[in-house]
């Protein structure tokens, strides 16, 4: 019998063990068959929904268990409404429903009353984004009348849009919604990034200029900060405290990931302006830190910490959006397809032999998708990433996303999440005196968090 003290040693020592008795027999991938891929895709997809207990008895609907953080249960959706829109596999679609329905809110704002203590404006897009794929890819609609896949993203732009912030810095979303919380001082690529994809698909779907102003205006922010390089490396955040003079020089995949779907969605929407396609391409170019050479070039590997073996339970899942937003991106924006493809099947094959893991039944995925040999990570992360960059190579088996004009159906409501349209639904924590129990409640929060990250830039180098 295996004892342990503490928690993470317990696991790395699991982990090993495992590692030790793997079982070989990795995903089988042939990436000439689309069988195959849906084949591979289907197993990984049963791999991560099985840490997701919220449809069963007792449970809450649209939670994964801990040490998972509340937002990535909706990127996990998002995934799985891509998996259906690839494979035509309608196993999850019920679950997915369901979680998305309790998680939305009264306010239908991906504002619970359950997460809205310690939400960030990055947590709530990530749900906005999983809605807006619902939209744009024709998942089936919600099952109330008066709820749309669209509305619910366009209350959350609505509402984020209302946080923009020109006090200091000249502009740009904190990271945090609320004050009492760490971070709130902090303007981060990820918060604004998602902003600013969420306002181009939005635009690219509705037709809705205002919408791509919101766009440009948030891209135009981030160019006047050192956020962003001439070579287009996407740093981490800024420092409120200094003016947003000094980034944080951390580069994440999904901050270069959610600039590069943004952008294409710019580029689609303008019918290919030059602009947006010089954008688009720099963004290509930001993205080739994340394939080293060492690798061989089209290898995806989380710089920041996969070498180093320190991410924490939130970075394994963020090589699934750079997948994801990559593969759209062939699609939005067609000259890429050349620059991207060869590294969506170099990373699927490496993804795909690295699913070797002994637990549930062999084909648990890891995270280093340059060996064979299964480095013993596992997680929710671990697993949509391998699922998101193996699926990402049926893309040009369906059709470009859906908009208003071209076979679209989900309703709008450009009103949504905002007083006018809901004066008697307001979220009474956005108005309600703050509490020495809130503040003691989101301090012990805090504090869990900050005791299982390492270093003095904890709270800049993840999203959460």
């Amino acid at each position: 019998m295996l004892f342990c003290n503490s928690r993470s040693p317990c696991l790395a020592l699991l982990g090993t063990l495992l590692a030790s008795t793997q079982l070989a027999s990795a995903i089988q991938l042939d990436l000439g068959s689309t069988q195959s891929i849906k084949n591979a895709a289907s197993s990984i997809a049963h791999n991560m929904m099985s840490y997701y207990k919220g449809n069963l008895t007792g449970q809450t609907p649209g939670l994964l268990p801990q040490p998972y953080y509340w937002w990535e249960t909706g990127a996990m959706f998002d995934q799985m409404i891509q998996y259906w829109y690839y494979t035509g596999d309608k196993t999850y679609n019920e679950v997915v429903i369901q979680g998305m329905m309790h998680q939305m809110s009264t306010d239908k704002d991906f504002m619970p009353s359950n997460q809205t203590l310690t939400e960030g404006n990055d947590d709530q897009a990530f749900w906005a984004f999983a809605a807006m794929s619902a939209a744009e890819m024709k998942f089936p609609e919600p099952p109330r009348k008066d709820v749309s896949w669209l509305a619910l993203a366009q209350a959350v732009f609505n509402e984020q849009a209302s946080r923009w912030e020109t006090t200091r810095c000249g502009g740009g979303l904190r990271w945090q919604i609320f004050s009492w919380n760490k971070g709130y001082e902090y303007k981060n690529s990820i918060s604004n990034g998602c902003f600013f994809q969420l306002a181009a698909r939005l635009a690219r779907y509705t037709g809705n200029q205002t919408y791509a102003d919101w766009a440009v205006k948030t891209w135009d922010w981030m160019e006047s900060t050192p956020l962003v390089t001439q070579q287009y490396n996407i740093y981490d955040g800024v420092d409120m405290k200094d003016n947003c003079t000094k980034p944080i020089p951390l580069e994440w995949t999904y901050n270069i990931g959610t600039f590069l779907m943004g952008a294409a969605n710019l580029y689609n929407f303008t019918d290919g302006s030059p602009t947006w396609r010089r954008i688009t391409e720099g963004m290509l170019n930001g993205t080739k830190v994340f394939f080293p050479a060492s690798l061989g070039g089209n290898i995806m590997q989380e710089v920041a910490c996969e070498p180093q073996q320190s991410c924490n339970y939130d970075q394994p899942s963020f090589k699934a959006y750079l997948s994801r937003w990559m593969a759209a991106t062939t699609q939005l924006a067609p000259f890429s397809k050349d620059f991207i493809m060869p590294k969506l099947q170099a990373s699927a094959a490496g993804a795909a032999k690295q699913c070797s893991g002994a637990p549930g039944g062999g084909n648990t995925c890891g995270r280093t998708w340059n060996t064979a040999t299964w480095d013993g990570k596992a997680g929710v992360g671990e697993e949509m990433s391998a699922m998101s960059i193996i699926q990402s190579n049926l893309i040009s088996k369906v059709p470009p996303p859906v908009t208003a004009a071209k076979g679209g159906t989900s309703k709008s409501d450009p009103l949504a999440g905002t007083d006018v349209n809901h004066p008697d639904s307001e979220n009474p924590l956005l108005t309600r005196t703050v509490t020495m129990g809130d503040r003691a409640g989101a301090g012990i929060l805090t504090t869990i968090v900050l005791g299982g990250l390492l270093g003095s830039t904890w709270w800049m180098s993840f999203g959460s």
